[in-house]
């Protein structure tokens, strides 16, 4: 069917037929900027028959260098060059046919904001507060359903909308800054116009815009500027591995190898080993790689030139448009490896400090480091990537407290994990989490023990590492007798007007979860003006007797104790190597004076932090 139209606009041209039907009907990137580090932007232009007209480009100091035409004439790839001293305002593009000038299309190079290529990043001085904005607070009533858009409002039910939306968020910017957290990621908010389970965010349909359910492209950037007067920095979800099926793009595919396994449906097989395991079957490699997660999510071709070119610039874009500080990539290792480095290399030439995280779930440090930059690697494979998520710490954190203490369990594992670090280009660049919005709560994970959870969270906010947690571990909460995603991302009390309860305020909270909240609110504060915690070193004593002692600085200026067991005296002699002639400290969590002799009490099952005097 494509072969015969292509024929057939190939004919009309070669006749002289004015194309009086032809219409735009996308150009995306919908807009750049001048003064980019690289001068090169790609234009996807879109509308029937287009590919069969001439475009041209008339402007100073933008050039178009070349044109890339696929199977598809309905498309045109539009390779433009931008010169240094470019002046910000509209070009017009020209599409021509034996006639003349049938098109035309203004489009816009904007100025960037000052320092915008010097932007922080999110690092170990930052913790990260991950929200699923539809289950999170409801500012607009009145986007809760969108004509044209079928997965309707119905909070009685856990995976269909409930609401919540950009505005919400933007609301609630001063309860998180006031907790302590210094970024947001939140799950995606792009365009998710699927029949069902679209609350998720990770099934697109539009990369370029918001989803009206959540506001507009304004209220994203209206959301970043409002964080951005508080201290906290926010962090897109970016999807590269795949789209929904009900993205714009599949009904008229840009080029016949634009999806995986040609557009068919076949499952990966998630064996990600097969990727770095030098015995695999190249079939594994394959099916892991280009296989599609589910069949409502189309695994894209990143190896056709447009399409990498495509997905980098949608970063790109989003990183300008709305002054964001990070990128949280998905399924990292499940997109072409070529890719990934490229995707990295110049997201990162445009930004050099921009916080870049990957997904990649699993447990095996050495599978998890292979992917980090800095790292050593037997193959020659270069990575740009500064950030991992810590999996495999994650896992053993749970395993570790629910563990009985023995010579080879408890918070031993804890000890004999971190000394695996040695793997890692940077193991301080490695995000470290309790959990997050696909995995049961942290308080479930470890049997609703309030006492586990706070050594949990103790762990993650003074371990090296840049810590993320997850929007309601703050109140405690879990989802009992169920793994369901759905019951997992509940709404946050206090989001709609009719709530019973608000976690914004703690009213009608139990007593633990309010204990929870003014606890881990302490703890985040005094993180957030520890500078020992955001650059120090890190030197930890195997555990004995149920007790996990580290220090943090360089001068050992933190010192902490993680105790799953009975209250008792723990001897110092062990430690006077990084206390030296130190007497007294500061327990941070109380603010009373410790004195440091011959002993320290421990406090049972709990943590103990403290500030060393020096």
């Amino acid at each position: 069917m494509r072969i015969q139209r292509t024929i057939a606009v190939l004919l009309l041209v070669a006749s002289g037929s004015v194309w009086s039907e032809t219409t735009l009907q996308r150009v995306e990137p919908p807009n750049w900027w001048v003064g980019m580090e690289s001068s090169s932007l790609q234009l996807l232009v879109h509308g029937d028959g287009i590919g069969a007209l001439e475009p041209g480009l008339d402007a100073d100091g933008v050039t178009l260098e070349n044109v890339t035409r696929t199977d598809n004439a309905n498309y045109l790839f539009l390779d433009l060059d931008i010169a240094a001293d470019a002046k910000a305002g509209d070009i017009t593009l020209t599409f021509s046919d034996a006639t003349g000038v049938v098109l035309t299309h203004d489009y816009t190079l904007a100025a960037r904001e000052s320092g915008s290529a010097d932007r922080r990043g999110f690092d170990a001085r930052d913790v990260v507060y991950l929200i699923t904005p539809d289950r999170f607070a409801n500012g607009n009533p009145d986007n809760d359903n969108v004509e044209g858009y079928r997965d309707v409002l119905d909070r009685s039910k856990p995976h269909t909308r409930h609401g919540g939306d950009l505005a919400g968020i933007t609301a609630a910017v001063d309860y998180i800054a006031d907790m302590g957290f210094t970024q947001i990621w939140l799950n995606p908010v792009v365009e998710n116009a699927q029949p069902a389970w679209s609350y998720h965010g990770y099934a697109a349909t539009d990369f370029y815009k918001v989803d009206p359910r959540y506001g507009s492209n304004d209220d994203y950037r209206a959301l970043a500027d409002a964080a951005r007067k508080r201290g906290v920095g926010l962090i897109i979800d970016a999807v590269l591995n795949h789209s929904g099926n009900e993205h714009w793009w599949m009904t008229d595919l840009p080029a016949d190898d634009w999806i995986n396994f040609d557009g068919e449906f076949v499952p990966t097989n998630h064996h990600r080993e097969a990727l770095l395991d030098p015995y695999a079957a190249g079939d594994d490699r394959q099916r892991f790689a280009d296989g599609w997660f589910v069949e409502t999510m189309p695994d894209l071709n990143q190896r056709n030139p447009q399409m990498a070119n495509y997905l980098i610039q949608n970063s790109i874009w989003w990183v300008e448009y709305a002054g964001l500080s990070g990128i949280r990539v998905d399924t990292w290792p499940y997109s072409d490896k070529a890719f990934l480095t490229e995707y990295a290399r110049r997201l990162r030439m445009e930004y050099p400090s921009l916080g870049i995280v990957g997904e990649e779930w699993t447990t095996n440090p050495s599978l998890l480091a292979y992917w980090q930059a800095g790292t050593a690697r037997n193959d020659g494979y270069e990575s740009y990537v500064p950030n991992l998520f810590d999996f495999p710490l994650q896992a053993t954190m749970v395993r570790a407290l629910m563990d009985e203490e023995a010579w080879n369990s408890g918070l031993g594992e804890i000890y004999r994990l971190l000394a695996n670090d040695f793997l890692y280009g940077d193991p301080f660049g490695l995000m470290i989490f309790p959990d997050n919005h696909d995995m049961s709560r942290i308080y479930t994970q470890l049997g609703e023990d309030l006492e586990l959870w706070k050594l949990a969270h103790a762990l993650t906010l003074t371990t090296r590492g840049i810590p993320q947690l997850y929007y309601g571990s703050e109140i405690l909460f879990t989802n009992p007798g169920t793994e369901s995603h759905g019951v997992i991302r509940r709404d946050f009390p206090g989001g709609w007007a009719d709530d019973d309860s608000n976690g914004f305020t703690g009213e009608g909270l139990d007593d633990e979860a309010r204990e929870a909240q003014r606890w881990l609110k302490q703890l985040l504060n005094w993180r957030r003006e520890q500078p020992a915690l955001h650059r120090g070193t890190l030197r930890h004593f195997a555990p004995e007797e149920g007790a996990y002692v580290y220090f943090r600085g360089d001068a050992a200026e933190v010192m902490v104790v993680l105790n799953k067991g009975a209250a008792r005296e723990l001897p110092l002699a062990r430690y006077r190597s990084l206390l030296n002639d130190a007497e007294r400290a500061t327990d941070v969590m109380t603010g009373e004076t410790v004195r440091l002799g011959e002993t320290l009490p421990l406090p049972a099952r709990g943590a103990l932090m403290l500030e060393i005097a020096r």
